[in-house]
């Protein structure tokens, strides 16, 4: 998972009291229930969009005036609140609506798909039927990462329940074999469950090895066949994310403890770690096999080198966390994407952004690159960059022009994955409305849809482009097999 969703642990509680004004109640803290906030979070969004209904006459009534934080959390004040909804929907049993404008960005308008009311079923011919889906069970937790072997159809996932998994989907079998990565720590002499969550994973150039990262602050490479071959301890803290470089010798990694590390993969040391960042690292991304893009909760980004003492780069201009970085195929073309709401497009030729892309109207959680355009398998195809947001849309852009081509409006909750097939023509995305969906990259149409049980984390194309894999909030984990449709 990126690490974007772990952020901010040191100072949630500190938020929580000043923005619920906690110290100014007459609240017996006893009383509120364990994992209230937890609680609060997750129901952020339900209680926002259910905040506004249609009063008999068409007009938008509000149900809840003055709900306080705190209030939310409380037993007695949330049941009257829902007494109070559920007699409303007997009086008017109209739907919940939104009404999130679509903004366009640059001098073109964005072919733009209209949102279809949240309880709307996707037109049947799209949808996929649950018998075209493999779903594997075994993760006791939130899945929060997955990825395919880029050689074999192995399907690898990552868990809050501190195993990772590798699923062998070569065969076709509805219970596939699995292999459980038990993330351990020495304590007293012994290994013991870390229970801590797997964040992130990344598979070597040839499939052979594997590296995760956790929240227990290790990195580890294992074999394909489950077996761990080496720990790399350097980090104070958890690690927010992890990649090898193409050639396989260097694995990089982000922190919370303000750095990032290249390590040696052969000997599981670590060849030079940097130490930049004024807050917590989030992503990480090779430019080429010795340099390397990180980004930050200081809403820095810099680009380092191995050998370096200090960044060959710096780019500032993001007004909040940045939350993740990508390189184009060729590495001479940076986005980042932010919690400011904007996508910005930097360049090693020049200090300030080459595109300040502003469409989206919040959060962008992640970004990803076709694999298309000059130096790729897939060079008659324009380079466009897809962004997913918590404003439940994604766009597709043409990075040349500035220009947003694609909005992308089926989904009715934050969108946290996006992945481009391998040849380029489609894109799938992944959100928290359970949905895993599947679009044309150059019509922007909905073409294949998908409803699992869980809210989708990540989504994951394999190598030949016949199957998506997606991981869920449940603990559940599926693959789409697109040959039988």
């Amino acid at each position: 998972m990126h690490a974007s969703l772990f952020r901010g642990f040191q100072h949630s509680a500190y938020t929580f009291g000043i923005e619920s004004h906690i110290a100014q109640s007459n609240i017996n803290g006893s009383l509120v229930p364990p994992a209230a906030l937890v609680s609060l979070l997750q129901k952020g969004l339900l209680y926002t969009e259910a905040e506004i209904t249609l009063g008999e006459d068409g007009t938008e009534q509000r149900l809840v005036e003055s709900l306080s934080l705190i209030d939310a959390v409380m037993p007695d004040v949330v049941a009257s609140r829902q007494n109070q909804v559920n007699q409303q929907k007997i009086q008017n049993p109209s739907q919940i609506i939104k009404n999130e404008p679509q903004e366009t960005n640059g001098e073109e308008v964005p072919v733009t798909c209209s949102a279809p009311p949240e309880n709307m079923e996707v037109d049947s011919s799209i949808e996929i039927p649950r018998s075209k889906a493999t779903v594997l069970r075994g993760h006791e937790s939130e899945v929060f990462i997955c990825a395919w072997n880029p050689t074999t159809d192995l399907l690898a996932s990552g868990s809050g329940d501190s195993t990772a998994r590798i699923w062998d989907m070569g065969d076709g079998s509805n219970a596939p074999n699995q292999l459980v990565l038990r993330h351990c720590i020495q304590k007293g002499g012994t290994e013991v469950p870390s229970n801590k969550d797997v964040t992130s994973l990344d598979w070597n150039c040839d499939g052979s090895l594997l590296a995760t990262g956790s929240y227990d602050g290790y990195a580890r490479i294992w074999m394909n066949d489950g077996r761990l071959a080496s720990t790399l301890g350097q980090h104070k803290g958890p690690i927010f994310a992890l990649k090898w470089n193409k050639r396989g010798n260097y694995i990089l990694s982000a922190g919370v403890d303000k750095t990032t590390i290249i390590w040696d993969a052969a000997t599981g040391q670590c060849t030079q770690q940097f130490s930049f960042h004024s807050a917590p690292a989030l992503d990480v991304d090779w430019q080429t096999n010795v340099s390397f893009a990180s980004c930050s909760t200081d809403q820095c980004i810099h680009v380092c080198k191995l050998g370096y003492d200090k960044p060959v780069k710096s780019f500032q201009g993001h007004t909040n966390e940045v939350n993740a970085i990508k390189w184009d195929p060729q590495g001479n073309l940076l986005a980042s994407c932010s919690d400011d709401m904007t996508l910005k497009i930097w360049s090693m030729k020049q200090d300030t952004c080459v595109h300040d892309l502003q469409a989206h109207n919040k959060e962008i959680y992640t970004i990803k690159w076709s694999p298309t355009g000059t130096g790729t398998p897939n060079p008659n195809m324009n380079l466009i960059l897809a962004s997913a947001s918590f404003d439940s849309t994604v766009r597709l852009w043409e990075v040349e022009r500035g220009v947003c081509i694609h909005t992308l409006t089926k989904h009715s909750e934050p969108v946290y994955s996006v992945a481009f097939s391998p040849d380029g023509k489609f894109l799938a995305s992944g959100s928290f409305d359970k949905c895993v969906h599947i679009w044309s990259t150059q019509s922007g149409q909905l073409v294949h849809s998908y409803k699992g049980t869980g809210g989708i984390f990540e989504v994951c194309w394999n190598s030949r482009g016949d199957k998506v894999g997606a991981s869920a909030s449940d603990g559940s984990v599926f693959v789409l097999d697109l040959r039988k449709l």
